[in-house]
């Protein structure tokens, strides 16, 4: 096989990185992207990307997809991995997987495994959570994917990554419209966030207080409030140019969350509306998560 012929079929190969914070769930992501195909290869020095594919490349179709885990664990190499993946993108798919989770969620990790810290050396589990934080933070902003694990167990995580990624033949993007309450914090993996604050909390009314937005008198309460529909119809045009973007830039996986007080009422409203009116968008697969559901 001619170089020229590497180059072009390396070109069709896609290649996406799994990284992220130590503890954060990687083996997990490693073993369901195995479990869809994919050709995955653990704890790659950066150095080894490029090998790697033209290696894959001379397979030809019937390797598509890689996964590499490159991680900390790579030790000083683990520096060139936003150089290498610039230098990646121009003949190969490139996407960043980050995997990340609360100090609170890898403590308690490294604690039930009774595993140091790859980087605390001889301080604490804490220290080595805090020198990773500052070595992966530039890779985190620049992610495609961001996926929080903290209140996730194996079999959950591994389930949210088949349902990323088990469908994307079937859609240009994947889009999860993700309600939440603001007094829980902020979804860490989403890419834009709404406040649906601005409307009249149903929590007030003593009839609505035990209902949740899936409920009619619920939903009718909210959207019968001045500006709620106009909100709704507004925002759901200005998504499709970014969707559109998403589209050009090769994001193939974004979260539009929607938060109010506590994650009950009206932030569940909003988002099953704004994913009524973007389920019809062109090569976009849409899906709703509450994440604040069932909390009291």
């Amino acid at each position: 096989m001619s170089e020229e012929q590497t180059e072009t079929e390396g070109q069709h190969q896609e290649l996406l990185v799994v990284t992220g914070m130590s503890g954060a769930g990687r083996s997990t992501v490693a073993n369901a992207l195995e479990d869809l195909d994919w050709y995955v290869v653990d704890n790659l020095p950066p150095q080894m990307l490029r090998p790697l594919i033209d290696l894959v490349a001379r397979a030809g179709s019937t390797l598509p997809r890689i996964a590499a885990v490159v991680d900390v664990r790579g030790r000083g190499f683990f520096s060139d991995l936003q150089d290498m993946l610039q230098s990646l993108r121009s003949g190969t798919q490139v996407r960043v997987l980050f995997l990340d989770a609360t100090d609170a969620a890898l403590v308690r990790r490294f604690e039930s495994v009774r595993r140091p810290h790859p980087l605390q050396a001889s301080g604490t589990i804490l220290d080595g959570i805090m020198a990773e934080r500052a070595r992966v933070r530039e890779l985190r902003e620049s992610a495609d994917i961001i996926i929080d694990t903290s209140d996730l167990n194996i079999h959950q995580l591994a389930v949210e990554i088949n349902q990323i990624f088990s469908a994307e033949n079937a859609a240009d993007i994947q889009l999860t419209l993700l309600s939440f309450g603001f007094k829980y914090g902020l979804p860490p993996d989403a890419d834009m966030v709404a406040d649906a604050r601005f409307l009249p909390n149903p929590f007030w009314q003593p009839e609505l207080r035990p209902l949740t937005g899936l409920d009619a008198p619920v939903r009718d309460y909210v959207f019968d409030q001045p500006g709620a529909l106009d909100f709704v119809d507004d925002y759901s045009r200005a998504l499709r140019p970014v969707l559109e973007g998403y589209r050009r830039e090769n994001k193939r996986h974004a979260t539009i969350a929607v938060g109010c007080t506590g994650g009950k009422h009206r932030s569940v409203c909003i988002a099953e509306a704004l994913a009524a009116r973007l389920r019809d968008a062109p090569g976009v697969a849409v899906s709703i998560k509450h994440r604040d559901l069932g909390r009291e």
